[in-house]
């Protein structure tokens, strides 16, 4: 017992750490014909498919591999419509990390011509490394420097725990 617990706490010691800004990703969009719905804003598909995309290349960018695989994705709220010829901006960006998971926050706004931002939608995506034979593989912590991630990071603690309990109630 006491072997183990020694090698756990140096597996701890020596776990690769990552800071926020190590893979926070920034992708943009010009908003054309394809990527509407029949009512002439964007399609809410597609923006949870960008979302999936930006959110794996955070984990990525994160864990330094491409084994990495969405297991759940929170809260996709439609805020404010996007329309042609408008830009989507995504920015996403580690809000915590478990042994084997992380959760990623996109923020999506839509920069319209006054030059403003305009929050779209916020979503989190819970991210899982996998090995070769796609079992869940350890990933690097992650350190957390300014309030503005500690916030995000304390949230993402409750959201973690609200996945836990409705996935133990059969959600």
């Amino acid at each position: 017992m006491e072997i183990k617990e020694k090698t756990e706490e140096t597996a701890k010691k020596t776990r690769m750490m990552k800071t926020v800004e190590d893979s926070k990703t920034e992708q943009v969009h010009l908003i054309m014909h394809q990527h509407l719905n029949a009512g002439g804003r964007l399609f809410g598909g597609m923006l949870m498919q960008w979302v999936d995309e930006v959110s794996g290349v955070v984990a990525m960018r994160h864990c330094g591999t491409y084994r990495v695989t969405t297991a759940a994705v929170d809260n996709l709220q439609f805020k404010e419509p996007v329309y042609e010829g408008e830009i989507l901006v995504m920015i996403g960006y580690v809000t915590y990390v478990g042994n084997t998971s992380m959760e990623v926050e996109i923020d999506s706004y839509v920069e319209r011509g006054d030059g403003m931002r305009y929050l779209v939608n916020r979503a989190f995506s819970v991210m899982v490394a996998v090995d070769e034979k796609e079992r869940p593989t350890q990933i690097p912590g992650l350190i957390i420097r300014t309030e503005a991630e500690r916030g995000r990071h304390e949230a993402a603690v409750l959201r973690r725990d609200m996945r836990k309990e409705r996935r133990n109630a059969g959600f």
